[in-house]
């Protein structure tokens, strides 16, 4: 069956005539044409892919001799910079980008096996032109995992440090290279992106073994203020979670409304709980050296003077 489409002009008598040529559209001529071109279709594929087959395996082989030497160069990579004292960051850092270019060059090489056509300059090539379009697309991932790598290289907190950022307070379980896993004092677990902690003022609270904790306490106005003085310092260097090597400074700081302040400063270990206890221990010390030095705690005091003498009435 053909399809004849032709190009008739009207001559003068009004008949058609004067035609420039035919244009002939070849279709099927019944249903069976149609399955059997479908079926010869389906046959090239089939062949294609029993073709690429061996090129398929290869890929994927390769693949996984990929992920079996990965997980080889992670392991002895950690066990060797362990031996050579390098900060557990910068170890976890260098492990990682040996893992990443492994499995960067596994992945070109199975798609070289995959796509016989590609060569690795085409692929680098091609890879340079999509990244323009992905680094628009996921800024704010790239934005965090460069922000991790830079922090696990440079940043002097590890994982198990106590670190404070923002509203945040806790202990780091993990700096990933897209961001990092702070397990607060409550318990929660909080997930806060690298780019957060990059651009923002971070406290660690553990850089140190120890930490400096400062209280105030007074004594009454009639008190002796250099006994008082002397006995602040015995109780608290008498304490068990106060660091021996470190100096116990006791100072007069100001008058206060119905004391003389004097300020206690020592030194404790650096986690937060080691400062919740030693502080309460502290406390617990000095008031009672204070009150078995017959040295007064006074409260608050409130003297009212009037302009004219009150009057009393009794009834």
């Amino acid at each position: 069956m053909a399809l004849q489409d032709s190009d008739p002009e009207k001559n003068g008598s009004g008949q058609l005539g004067g035609s420039h040529g035919n244009n002939i559209i070849e279709g099927p001529d019944s249903i069976s044409d149609v399955a059997e071109t479908l079926q010869i279709t389906l046959l090239n594929i089939w062949k294609n892919f029993i073709q690429h087959t061996p090129y398929l395996i290869a890929g994927i082989l390769v693949l996984i001799l990929t992920w079996i030497l990965a997980s080889i160069i992670s392991k002895l990579g950690h066990r060797l910079f362990r031996s050579r004292n390098i900060r557990r960051s910068l170890e976890d850092l260098i492990v990682r980008l040996i893992t990443i270019g492994i499995w960067f060059g596994g992945l070109l090489l199975a798609a070289m096996f995959w796509f016989p056509g590609l060569t690795p300059a085409t692929a680098l090539g091609g890879l340079g032109i999509a990244s323009i379009a992905i680094g628009f697309a996921f800024q704010d991932i790239f934005e965090n995992f460069f922000a991790g790598i830079l922090l696990l290289w440079r940043f002097p907190f590890e994982s198990g440090d106590f670190i404070e950022c923002k509203d945040i307070m806790g202990q780091v379980e993990s700096v990933d290279v897209r961001m990092t896993q702070i397990r607060l004092l409550t318990g929660e677990l909080v997930l806060v992106p690298n780019s957060t902690l990059f651009k923002n003022p971070v406290n660690v609270l553990t850089n140190r073994p120890y930490r400096r904790v400062t209280i105030i306490t007074g004594v009454a106005y009639g008190e002796d203020v250099e006994k008082s003085v002397d006995v602040l310092q015995k109780a608290v260097e008498g304490c068990d979670t106060v660091e021996s090597s470190k100096p116990v400074d006791v100072y007069p700081k100001a008058f206060g409304s119905s004391s003389v302040d004097i300020e206690v400063t020592w030194w404790p270990g650096n986690k937060p709980v080691d400062i919740r206890r030693s502080r309460g221990e502290v406390i617990t010390a000095v008031k009672k050296a204070l009150e078995e030095a017959g040295i007064e705690i006074p409260f608050p005091y409130r003297t009212l003077t009037f302009k004219q003498p009150l009057v009393i009435k009794k009834n």
